[in-house]
């Protein structure tokens, strides 16, 4: 029996083996569909369009807080993004960390995962409290976004809806402060000098961050229908395991010594550099090697109003795959 499944996810290039049907699934028979990847959380999350999906991480905490068990993720992290580089800012506006108390501060939506993780920093790195900032959230380049999860928010947080302007135009205009945001204001991504980032040499400092606190930030899982594992138990495990043989596959051309396999150079160098530098697998699948980094997120999403109730890592994936799993 093969079971036909269509999968929506963003052109990856440690999934494209699976894509290209280099890699299989097991049992299964996978169309891929690649999408940007706003167009796929809202079209999944609002309408459950496919089988298997890419979800922000934040939005999936979310609906498992709320008791929604309608889907269930795999621990395939096909996103990582340190967030330090996604705080932007006015030359004349806030310079250091500190300074962005009593800020008016906007961001895409509450339940970005970003913006969750920058807001983490905000209070566990900085020292400034959510209620110290005044809180606003549009769309970062186009007017009328808003938010797709019920939020929780705690006692004092102020968030005000913009529906009219953007948080790119705000910004400009001086009617925010800073802008926590995944994706960057449209002026800075055209080189705009009137917007700039709050740590414009990021690299070091995500990397001190990493090191120190074991946190290396997940942005998307892949979730898939839980009806599907009800009526196909094994899916789970074959669906994971050809992920990360697919993985394995990408960091094995990347670090092959006798050819460019991207038009970069020195991919192999600093693949062993970071290596080194972060003691371990650069992008580890499963719930074990990730699990600092999940604990802290569900807190951060706990605290900051995204989820309704404070989950264990147990809790977001299928048994099947935290009996049998091994990186």
């Amino acid at each position: 029996m093969t079971v036909r499944l269509t999968v929506a996810m963003s052109d990856y290039e440690h999934t494209r083996d699976l894509v290209e049907e280099r890699v299989r699934a097991e049992g299964m028979a996978l169309s891929f569909l690649s999408l940007p990847v706003e167009e796929i959380f809202f079209r999944f999350i609002n309408y459950r369009e496919w089988d298997v999906s890419e979800l922000s991480f934040a939005k999936y905490v979310a609906l498992r807080a709320a008791g929604d068990e309608s889907v269930v993720a795999l621990p395939v992290f096909p996103s990582r993004v340190c967030r330090h580089s996604s705080i932007y800012v006015t030359p004349t506006g806030p310079r250091t960390p500190d300074e962005l108390a009593g800020a008016r501060i906007g961001v895409p939506e509450w339940c970005q995962t970003a913006a969750v993780y920058s807001r983490s920093l905000l209070m566990h790195e900085w020292g400034v409290a959510l209620s110290d900032v005044e809180w606003f959230q549009a769309g970062v380049n186009q007017a009328g976004r808003t938010e797709k999860v019920e939020l929780s928010l705690p006692d004092g947080v102020r968030l005000t809806p913009v529906k009219d302007r953007t948080l790119d135009e705000m910004l400009h205009a001086g009617d925010l402060d800073a802008v926590f945001s995944a994706h960057p204001p449209r002026s800075f991504e055209e080189g705009d000098p009137g917007i700039v980032r709050l740590f414009p040499d990021h690299q070091p400092v995500e990397e001190a961050y990493v090191r120190r606190t074991g946190i290396f930030p997940i942005m998307h899982v892949v979730v898939l229908r839980a009806r599907l594992l009800e009526e196909h138990p094994w899916v789970a495990m074959n669906l994971l395991s050809a992920f990360e043989e697919a993985k394995r596959r990408s960091e094995a051309r990347l670090a092959d010594m006798t050819a460019s396999r991207l038009p970069i150079p020195w991919i192999p160098e600093r693949i062993r550099e970071l290596t080194a530098q972060l003691g371990g697998p650069l992008w580890p699948y499963g719930l074990e090697p990730n699990r600092t980094t999940i604990e802290a997120f569900l807190r951060f999403a706990h605290e900051q109003g995204v989820a309704r109730t404070l989950l264990t890592p147990e809790e977001l994936f299928p048994r099947q795959v935290l009996a049998s799993f091994r990186v």
